[in-house]
């Protein structure tokens, strides 16, 4: 034990400093990695937290310059931190910071050697900001300090819930100036997300004419108007998806490289879709709220497109808008279809009429199912109740599937509904491997929104015990030639 008298020297004034800069040597580790390894952790931070991390080093402060990757967004960062910052004031600031951070980045102090790979901007339809936003766009590319993929999404004021049809009207217009104040930023385009737009007849065939480069095309609640007719033609477009457009019928005239479309909401009973030139196309997803209306034919809506081996058909808990069709009838299009997903079918509804897709698809190779009466945002419970069945023709006692592997099914209950369709898969097709069944699904929205109608929501039978399954699993393949219970599998 040392004695309580005992002193020790006091440091000097250069020991202390030296000590100093070694701590924060070690605290500032980050800023005296190489600028490669650096730029390789900046963008994986994302563009916005990329440049706060910088402004805290000096050594650091020209890398947002030399990013590879650009994503500019403030607007969504500004809706999480306050979701109040809806004022005219609020939209000026956020466009002009978004136009003045674009600026900085491919312009102002952005060299050659360092070309931006892949630029997404996200802005509000304001015509001063549109303006700068596409004035840089075009100087970067036009000194080759932007070479790879670019994307506008824009934005507008007024939100798809408030936008009545003179404010699609006026933003459609301001669109066109912006378009045509901007052509050479639109020519560098290879994608472009556009919301709340009402154009003219000629309006977005000019647009597309202007993007030459584009790839992917998004329409949110943009239109020529009630009952118009979109006709799509490009040369390079891969990517179509349209969400709630007023459009009667889209027609893929000449698509060389379309190759997937999203479809969700059209409004009228017409075929929404009709494939002209579309020799690359293989991916699908339709998606409709339907209350009423006519049943499609899908002999019909995809004749001219049999290179189809992706689709998905969402019912949004409501009518069957399918009709099932003789084999002979779908075989021409659905030769193909390798890939078959049939989300928020009505619960209480057969589900044995999807077995016609089996029969029209001999190159199935997954199926998956989704059966739940998911509620939020939709008109009164009573409405949603009256679902008929779909009416279909079974198919031979001696059919026969080769190819499907996998079978899925969310919202699995122990009725004869889906123990019988299960049975009838695994008979029809001997070589599947895999049946995976879930529960169904649980919305705590759903169960807040329509808490009066407790008693109209049937509880789970899902098997819980091992003994359940196990007696499940027998009941189903009982009798069942080369029928293995092991491929049955209940998932959490």
């Amino acid at each position: 034990m040392y004695p309580s008298s005992t002193t020790y020297p006091r440091p000097s004034a250069s020991y202390l400093q030296s000590r100093q800069a070694a701590t924060c040597s070690r605290d500032d580790r980050l800023s005296q990695l190489p600028d490669d390894a650096l730029l390789n952790i900046l963008e994986r931070l994302g563009t916005l937290d990329a440049i706060r991390t910088c402004i805290l080093s000096k050594q650091m402060l020209k890398l947002p310059t030399m990013l590879s990757q650009i994503f500019i967004d403030f607007y969504s960062a500004m809706r999480a931190d306050d979701q109040s910052f809806t004022t005219t004031r609020d939209l000026a600031r956020i466009n002009g910071a978004v136009a003045d951070v674009t600026d900085m980045i491919l312009i102002s102090s952005r060299s050659p050697l360092y070309p931006v790979r892949q630029l997404k901007l996200r802005f509000v339809l304001r015509r001063y900001d549109c303006i700068s936003i596409g004035k840089s766009v075009a100087l970067a590319m036009a000194a080759r300090k932007l070479d790879g993929a670019v994307e506008f999404e824009v934005l507008t004021e007024c939100g798809f819930e408030h936008c009545a049809d003179a404010d699609l009207l006026q933003f459609g217009e301001q669109f066109n100036t912006f378009l045509g104040d901007c052509p050479d930023a639109f020519a560098c385009l290879t994608r472009l997300d556009l919301h709340n737009l009402r154009f003219g007849e000629s309006d977005i065939p000019k647009v597309l004419s202007a993007c030459e480069r584009l790839e992917s095309l998004r329409l949110h609640n943009c239109d020529a108007g009630n009952s118009s007719v979109l006709r799509v033609e490009h040369p390079r477009l891969v990517e179509l998806e349209i969400f709630c457009g007023k459009f009667e019928t889209v027609e893929l005239i000449c698509l060389p490289k379309l190759q997937r479309m999203n479809y969700t909401d059209w409004v009228y009973d017409e075929d929404p879709l009709y494939f002209v030139d579309v020799p690359q196309f293989a991916k699908l997803s339709l998606t409709k709220n339907c209350y009423w209306g006519q049943t499609l034919k899908l002999s019909q809506v995809l004749a001219n497109a049999p290179t189809i081996t992706n689709l998905h058909l969402d019912f949004q808990s409501e009518k069957i808008w399918v009709r099932p069709e003789s084999p002979r009838l779908l075989a021409h299009v659905l030769n193909k279809l390798r890939h078959l997903n049939m989300d928020f079918l009505p619960e209480g509804c057969d589900i044995a009429w999807t077995m016609f897709f089996l029969e029209a698809a001999p190159s199935l190779d997954e199926l998956c199912l989704t059966v739940w009466d998911h509620w939020c945002g939709t008109e009164k419970l009573s409405i949603r109740r009256k679902k008929a069945d779909v009416k279909w023709q079974l198919p031979a006692p001696d059919f026969k599937h080769k190819s499907l592997t996998k079978l899925t099914i969310y919202g699995f209950q122990s009725d004869d509904n889906f123990t019988g369709f299960v049975r009838r898969v695994m008979k029809a097709a001997a070589n599947v491997e895999e049946i995976s069944l879930y529960d169904r699904k649980v919305c705590k929205f759903c169960t807040k929104e329509f808490e009066d109608y407790e008693t109209e929501v049937f509880p789970s039978t899902y098997p819980r015990t091992s003994q359940e399954k196990d007696s499940l699993r027998e009941k189903i393949t009982g009798g069942l030639i080369m029928a293995s219970p092991d491929v049955i599998r209940f998932r959490s």
